[in-house]
């Protein structure tokens, strides 16, 4: 019988279908025997009936005629072998996935074959086999629509009872293997989006309610695990650790767009659970208790990845309960949301620093955090019936617990480190971006544009509800004179009645305009603090110009002075670059950053994603003693001081309403004189490139070993040419007298020559590169995988004829390095100049003249 299986016959013909049939029909067991006969079987019939849905009505015609589900049913129990489980699934999938009639899709369905496959008791220990179970219900809910859902549910009075298609998958929703989870999660979606009233009061009630609690819970673990991922990587740091931990976010958030999936659905109820879920199970018992302290316990969520999970929630999750939910707990005091079981802060009991797991165990970040006494400068109002003109918000716990975690957030930026302000910033920018908040919830934060509440009162006027012209352009908002706004004190009385979240010390009836100069305060005093990164303080600078225009009385001359200390302060760090290691590449690196810079602060997001946080800083070497010699070192921090200078600077022009220009306000590049050294040496503009001719003035003859046992001998020569410079060595021409060609050049700044103290004929060069690998886009990947390495400069000893051709060999490199850093600082000295501009009467015509300069890039290129 199974000889005849082969014989030859159309491949694609009823014929064939029919003799499939047949020949299955007859199998009474399935075993070893004839088990490869049944496989190809099953596998022809697949492709016949997926060929005639296409081309020959007649084949579905003779599958429904011949009850061939029946038969797949009955191999199925007859069958002693896992492979033909295999292989049904299979054939099922295919078929399901590939039919194109719906006569043929509702016949599938019909008749219970299906419900009984989905709930046949498989042996799910073989992996492969419950991929295929998955692969075939997730092909089944990719067919659902409202009419052939119906065949696949038994009902009772119109209500769902049982959706064997549903219930069974639920149960692989948490398995071990991401792939399943994936597929359970796409045949829910399938389920939802159907839109069948009773399927979904099916899906939210009873027992399948658990699911969604489950998924939270899950969630949760999720998040527990990323702690313990980010604090390992701060003690093991390196590729391997970046890479686990990129991983486990890309879960979380997969997680999270699945929540923002099921929500879309529009099931009624749906949005309600999962809001109801992640505030009980994940916000207020774990992500808000971490923003200060650490319960004593064994679960437990660092501040870090706390800020980060409530970012990601704010951004993915568009619940607008859920958003106002979690923003009106920061109006409450930790004490609200910790248990009454003893707590500890983090890295002190009872003192009121804070650890975080992106800090090395030992290590504290601070010794003294002023989180007791929060300051806020108000000026001085008119009416007695406004706040006063000092407001002092005063916790005399020690332990910070009654601290509104509003304010916990404005105490990083004061007095936590660069993760820290920069998890404060992106939750606070999250915030201002979450289209589901009120606007009064917003402004209850102080974070709410004054724009925003001016285009607010205007169309409340143009509609007619009452405001008059005094209040609509009064720099006292209407929020500040009601208290609070009515949403978000709804918000706040749903927390204390529906969550039970309650507090003797809430600031519920705290104007928003306090509130509005804490993170004012805040964030001017961030751009004081010179322990952060430049990176930090520019998401700073982003989140500043969102609350801009402020009026006078709101920026008020307090920080204004502030900011212009700063100013000046980070003022002396940018002039010793000037005669630093890399002073030809300042102007560069300035007039980039500042391009960079003015797009960041005018951006319309923040430039990082908020997971940038829980990734390990990258060490530039790993050896100190090595770094604090390179000029790489010296480079990183002329960066960190160019971009620290042109954020203040950018700061003093918007704080005062002034538009920022493209370019900064530098002189353009002057004309060497034609007695310099370099024209002297008839040297052009793209300098002295290996090859080209020089004419050898002052040249000095000197000799240098590039390999051991081979020296050879030079002129050398140190000249420079606006805001750059180099040193030369070149050989004699044989044919011109006077000349010599370019053998090898090197950057004069950062040479660093130094005469050898036993023997006054060598002169040792430091030869750093001609820019910096992480500034050039070509080079900056390759940077970064050899970044823990040492990286050093190279080291020229020249040896002279004698002591006074050293010498005088010294003097040239001293002389034109002069030159050099002369020409850097007189095109610098507008930037310096500003200060006394801004202070000025006349102020908006001296920065309109100094805008309206010329901006000219620097020739010198990287």
């Amino acid at each position: 019988m199974w000889l005849s299986f082969w014989r030859s016959r159309d491949r694609f013909s009823l014929d064939e279908l029919r003799y499939l049939t047949e020949q299955l029909a007859k199998a009474q067991i399935v075993n070893e025997v004839n088990k490869d006969f049944v496989i190809e079987a099953l596998r022809s019939i697949a492709e016949l009936i997926t060929y005639g849905d296409q081309h020959d009505s007649t084949f579905f015609e003779f599958f429904m005629e011949k009850q061939v589900m029946r038969e797949f049913v009955r191999i199925l129990k007859i069958s002693r072998t896992v492979i033909i489980s295999l292989q049904l699934l299979q054939t099922l999938s295919i078929m399901i996935q590939n039919l194109k009639s719906e006569r043929a899709i509702y016949y599938m369905f019909s008749n219970e074959y299906m419900n009984y496959l989905i709930t046949y008791s498989f042996d799910f220990r073989n992996e492969e086999l419950l991929s295929y179970y998955i692969s075939f219900l997730r092909a089944i809910s990719g067919k659902l629509n409202k009419d052939t859902i119906s065949l696949l549910v038994k009902t009772q009075n119109d209500e769902v009872v049982s959706f064997p298609l549903y219930a069974e998958a639920i149960q692989f929703a948490f398995h071990e293997e991401n792939m399943v989870r994936t597929a359970v999660r796409a045949l829910t979606l399938n389920v939802y989006h159907v839109g069948d009233d009773s399927v979904n009061r099916y899906v939210t009630s009873g027992i399948h309610t658990e699911y969604f609690s489950n998924l939270v819970t899950f969630f949760r673990k999720q998040c527990i695990a990323l702690k313990g991922l980010v604090t390992d990587a701060v003690k093991n740091p390196g590729h391997d650790s970046t890479s686990t931990i990129l991983a486990s976010v890309d879960d979380i958030e997969d997680n999270l767009y699945y929540f923002s999936d099921v929500i879309s659905a529009g099931i009624p109820d749906v949005g309600r659970l999962i809001t109801d879920n992640i505030l009980q199970l994940l916000i207020f018992p774990l992500l808000l208790p971490s923003l200060r302290i650490e319960p004593v316990s064994e679960i437990r969520v660092g501040a870090v990845t706390a800020l980060y999970l409530i970012c990601c929630i704010l951004r993915i999750v568009k619940i607008k309960d859920l958003a106002n939910t979690i923003a009106a707990a920061l109006f409450f005091p930790l004490e609200a949301f910790t248990p009454n079981s003893e707590v500890k802060i983090n890295g002190h009991m009872p003192g009121p620093g804070f650890i975080h797991e992106s800090q090395p165990p030992g290590n504290e970040i601070l010794t003294e955090v002023d989180i007791a006494c929060l300051r806020v400068n108000v000026p001085e109002l008119s009416s007695p019936s406004h706040i006063h003109p000092e407001v002092v918000i005063t916790q005399n716990d020690s332990t910070g617990s009654h601290l509104a975690l509003r304010e916990a957030l404005l105490s990083y930026l004061t007095s936590g480190d660069d993760i820290l302000v920069l998890g404060s910033l992106g939750v606070q920018a999250t915030l201002l971006q979450t289209k589901e908040l009120d606007e009064s919830v917003l402004d209850g934060l102080g974070i709410l544009p004054q724009r925003r509440q001016h285009k607010k009162l205007l169309l409340q006027a143009l509609v007619g509800e009452g405001l008059d012209e005094e209040q609509l352009f009064s720099s006292e908002d209407s929020t500040m004179r009601d208290g609070i706004g009515s949403e978000l004190d709804g918000y706040l009385q749903k927390l204390k009645e529906q969550y039970g979240v309650s507090s003797s010390s809430s600031e519920v009836g705290a104007s928003s305009r306090v509130h509005r100069f804490q993170v004012l305060d805040a964030l001017v005093n961030l751009f004081c603090c010179s322990t952060i990164s430049a990176e930090a303080l520019w998401d700073g600078g982003w989140l500043l110009r969102q609350l801009f225009p402020y009026s006078e009385a709101e920026f008020n001359s307090h920080h204004l002075k502030l900011l212009k200390d700063s100013y000046k302060n980070c003022t002396y760090p940018l002039q010793e670059e000037i005669r630093g290691v890399w002073s030809d590449l300042l102007i560069t690196v300035l007039c980039d950053e500042w391009k960079k810079c003015k797009r960041a602060i005018e951006a319309s997001s923040p430039r990082k994603e908020p997971k940038s946080i829980l990734l390990p800083p990258q060490k530039y070497c790993s050896d100190n003693a090595i770094a604090a010699e390179s000029s790489f070192t010296d480079g990183e921090r002329m960066c960190e001081s160019v971009k620290v200078f042109v954020l203040l600077h950018q700061l003093q022009l918007f704080s005062l309403g002034r538009a920022l220009p493209d370019q900064p306000p530098i002189c353009p590049p002057a004309s060497s004189p034609e007695s310099s050294r370099a024209k002297t040496a008839c040297l052009d503009a793209s300098g002295p490139k290996p090859g080209i001719e020089l004419r050898l003035v002052d040249a000095v003859p000197c000799r240098i070993a590039f390999e051991r046992g081979k020296e050879r001998h030079f002129s050398f020569l140190a000249l420079s040419m606006g805001a750059s410079g180099w040193l030369v060595l070149a050989e004699e021409s044989p044919l011109k007298q006077h000349f010599g060609v370019v053998r090898v050049s090197a950057p004069l700044a950062g040479s660093n020559p130094r005469i050898d103290d036993k023997h006054s004929r060598w002169l040792h060069l430091r030869i750093r590169p001609s820019t910096l690998p992480f500034l050039d886009p070509v080079k900056s990947s390759a940077y970064g995988k050899v970044k823990t390495k040492a990286l050093v400069d190279g080291r020229w000893t020249l040896a002279f004829r004698d002591e006074e051709s050293c010498k005088n060999a010294l003097s040239m490199i001293l002389e034109e390095a002069k030159l050099q850093s002369n020409e850097v600082e007189r095109r610098l000295k507008p930037l310096f100049d500003l200060e006394k501009a801004v202070e000025s009467s006349d102020s908006s015509v001296l920065l309109s003249e100094a805008s309206s300069s010329s901006y000219i890039t620097p020739s010198n290129s990287f």
